[in-house]
């Protein structure tokens, strides 16, 4: 989920706490949001209702756990999902045009596996060890909630800089997916890679104050 989700969240947990006579607290909240951030809302939403409409487990409350024991499942089901989508958008879109997907966890797999000129390029017998890499990657990704992602997927164009010599708006990218959601997913990534990455003279470094400075185990002293 998105943070601008978290109200929509916070509003589907507490009615549906209220069908069961309890009351939705700050902290059952924050519990509920750390939890289930990962996933989609409409994954939520789904498996509220699948515990709701439960014979068994659905006359109580949910608890978290109700709810993660319905997703676990679902982390996989939206890999190969992810992975489906990305396979078709390498076949139809191609490896000259910068692509926006609907899923921020499918650009920052597709950055650690090199980019997307790379990954359209993929050598057919090496397809299925590039599907597990990318299907374990994004349950990774989607298990931690919160990550870095590049706003776009640069195609094997021109650098960015020779549209600005020339006066040139960058080419539009292919939104892929719901482009509402392709969207939100450009404008909550970074402009550059998934990494900030950032270069200092080593005379400021060691000027630098020692709390600022990354701690070295013994092991690696010099």
């Amino acid at each position: 989920m998105q943070q601008h989700e978290r109200g929509e969240f916070a509003q589907l947990i507490t009615d549906v706490l209220a069908y069961y006579r309890q009351d939705a607290s700050r902290f059952v909240l924050e519990l509920w949001w750390n939890a289930c951030q990962g996933f989609d809302l409409d994954q939520i939403r789904n498996a509220v209702q699948r515990h709701c409409t439960d014979p068994e487990r659905g006359q109580f409350a949910p608890k978290v756990a109700d709810i993660a024991r319905v997703l676990q499942g679902t982390a996989t089901d939206r890999a190969a999902l992810a992975w489906g989508k990305c396979l078709e958008a390498m076949s139809s879109v191609g490896a000259y045009t910068d692509v926006v997907f609907d899923d921020p966890a499918i650009h920052a797999v597709v950055d650690d596996l090199g980019g997307w000129p790379k990954l359209c390029r993929t050598d057919m017998k090496e397809l299925g060890y590039v599907q597990h890499r990318f299907c374990e990657s994004h349950r990774a990704y989607t298990g931690r909630g919160a990550f870095d992602y590049p706003r776009r997927l640069s195609g094997d164009r021109s650098p960015d800089s020779e549209y600005e010599k020339k006066g040139l708006k960058l080419p539009r990218p292919a939104l892929i997916g719901d482009a509402a959601r392709a969207k939100q997913v450009y404008l909550g990534g970074n402009i550059g890679g998934k990494t900030a990455i950032s270069f200092q003279a080593l005379q400021a470094i060691e000027m630098a104050p020692a709390g600022l400075l990354p701690a070295v185990s013994a092991g690696c002293a010099a």
